[in-house]
């Protein structure tokens, strides 16, 4: 008996934030003492489900059949769709039916935050639905003088320069826009946008914005977590100019490495990030330009302590045993390291 982690489409967003909460999921059961596998097995009692491409519903509904829970975890919502990709504004009430009905596939519900479950139980989604964060390696993502200079080197950055950083599609959602205009109202200043997006899928003014982008702002592409963990400890600021999220595992990751954030002053943040406290929120585009430069010169009181605290209470073992205490007391069978299940585990209490 164990938990199964269904993959058979999870490779076509290995490069986005599901792909990585996967990766944290298999770490979060260990980590609590729960028996996981990525294959396919009969033996597992509990099946995990982390898209809502077509395969991923079938997966649900074959393992329902056999006797299996289900949970699913509610990573997208019509609200993150919008503004994303090519034609994806006309298909948001059409991507909200279907989620809400992959969503309902599951036994249980989990999506990162109350935000998002907040739209989840608007939607009439009739499954328990629990907010708990796609956490963030701590271990991993820390900070670390050597990986700033590693970074510093490979771009050529001198001790003195300033340099901002972003991660995400190149979509408009993400904030793209506004950050080539930031990155043009401080040419002094370095910037560094992380991250890719099939062309194919580029609305023009997102293929504009990256087109006629200044020069002090560098596309480096998408890159695997080491490199881009030596971009968080490098860079001097995190501007995150998105205006949707579920989440923002990119933001976790920024706050483990100990580099200043902003954010855009977003319903997603409210529960868990404070302004002035673990990051500086910012209501448009003019904040956002005074909250980096108060950054970058020092004006603003430093918010690094703040932000590792949250990182760490958000960390993957942290999350495991709140994983664990969804497993028991909704009665999802697992193994125990003692041999007991959480069924098991649950009735006795």
């Amino acid at each position: 008996m164990g938990v199964q982690l269904y993959t058979g489409s999870v490779s076509l967003v290995r490069r986005s934030g599901v792909g990585q909460a996967v990766l944290h999921q298999e770490e979060m059961l260990r980590s609590a003492g729960i028996p996981v596998t990525t294959r396919s097995s009969r033996a597992a009692a509990t099946v995990h489900i982390n898209t809502v491409l077509p395969d991923a519903p079938i997966a649900a509904l074959l393992a329902r059949l056999e006797g299996k829970k289900v949970v699913y975890y509610g990573h997208s919502t019509e609200e993150d769709f919008r503004n994303s990709f090519r034609g994806s504004n006309f298909f948001s009430p059409l991507f909200r039916s279907w989620i809400k009905f992959c969503y309902s596939m599951g036994n249980v519900v989990i999506t990162p935050t109350p935000y998002s479950r907040a739209l989840l139980l608007e939607y009439g989604i009739r499954r328990p639905v629990y907010a708990l964060s796609n956490g963030v390696d701590t271990a991993f993502f820390a900070p670390s003088a050597e990986r700033r200079a590693a970074f510093r080197k490979k771009y050529s950055l001198s001790p003195e320069d300033k340099a901002v950083l972003s991660v995400g599609h190149y979509i408009a959602r993400k904030g793209l826009p506004e950050f080539v205009e930031l990155a043009r109202r401080l040419p002094e200043i370095r910037f560094f946008w992380f991250g890719y997006t099939n062309p194919d899928l580029i609305p023009p003014e997102v293929r504009n914005a990256i087109n006629t982008a200044p020069s002090n702002l560098t596309f480096p592409g998408f890159v695997e977590r080491d490199e881009l963990r030596d971009a968080y400890c490098g860079c001097d600021a995190f501007a995150f100019m998105s205006h949707e999220e579920t989440e923002g595992i990119v933001v976790l990751e920024a706050l483990a490495c100990g580099i200043p954030t902003v954010v855009r002053d977003i319903p997603v943040y409210r529960d868990w990030l404070t302004d002035g406290v673990n990051v500086w929120k910012a209501a448009d585009d003019w904040n956002f330009l005074r909250r980096v430069t108060g950054i970058l010169d020092k004006s603003l009181p430093s918010t690094v302590a703040g932000g590792l605290a949250v990182a760490k209470s958000r960390s993957i073992p942290a999350m495991g045993r709140s994983l664990r205490e969804i497993y028991c007391k909704e009665g999802l069978p697992f193994e125990s390291p003692a041999g007991e299940t959480a069924q098991a585990a649950s009735s006795a209490r």
